[in-house]
């Protein structure tokens, strides 16, 4: 994956959080995101920074989401 597209997926991770953010009890800690230090704009920043800056935010934001649990049984048309 080239920088410039890690960067495009790091503000549309950041995009989502930032909706967990507004909704109460959402349970979604980004400790580990916020103590890296590299948002979305910090185009400065090595695509290594941004590529663990990715892993912390999907890690983040995936533990506290959870899985639906109700199955629909499958149906023929």
């Amino acid at each position: 994956m080239k920088k410039q597209e890690l960067i495009h997926l790091h503000g549309l991770l950041a995009e989502v959080s930032n909706f967990y953010e507004g909704v109460e009890d959402d349970g979604v800690t980004l400790d580990e995101y916020q103590d890296l230090g590299v948002r979305p704009t910090s185009i400065h920043k090595s695509k290594t920074e941004h590529k663990a800056a990715v892993f912390a935010l999907a890690s983040g934001i995936t533990t506290s989401v959870e899985p639906e649990t109700e199955k629909v049984a499958a149906q023929a048309d």
